[in-house]
């Protein structure tokens, strides 16, 4: 599995404006759910439902917000930068810049473990989260993202 099979680059917003958590969440909802027909609301209400089990801010500026939806027909994502940080209560209490948001059908445990697995084992690179952060647009996040999943 490659996260470009599930990453579209129109769904890479290189500038996120959010200021807290549930704005991050519907910030990178709308244009997954412009680009897939599912309502905007909906699929923020189903993050912010799994963020009450705990916080998917796995630290080092890195969350992985996910979620299970009926009617989901494979994996979704979207991907977000905040080039301030925001306070996403990841488990080193640090601000959270990168944001990769994942859906996955309803009954799908192994697909959904496979891509956060994926998603994780990428973000852990410091140079890898450097270079994101450093990039100029949503499309060389895209080849970096791609550049990167390539070697694993």
């Amino acid at each position: 599995m490659k996260i470009a099979e599930f990453l579209r680059e129109d769904l890479i917003l290189p500038d996120l404006q959010a200021t807290d958590k549930a704005g991050v969440l519907r910030e990178l909802c709308a244009p997954l759910a412009r680009a897939h027909g599912f309502e905007a609301g909906r699929l923020t209400e189903v993050l912010l439902e799994r963020e009450k089990l705990g916080s998917t801010g796995v630290g080092e500026g890195v969350a992985i917000p996910h979620g299970k939806l009926p009617g989901v027909p494979n994996l979704l994502a979207a991907f977000g930068r905040s080039k301030r940080g925001v306070d996403f209560a990841a488990i080193d209490g640090k601000p959270t810049y990168l944001f990769f948001v994942l859906f996955a059908p309803e009954n799908s445990a192994g697909i959904h473990l496979k891509a956060l697995a994926r998603i994780s084992r990428l973000f852990k690179s410091p140079p890898f989260r450097q270079s994101i952060a450093s990039a100029q647009s949503g499309s060389e996040i895209a080849a970096l993202i791609t550049g990167e999943d390539s070697k694993y």
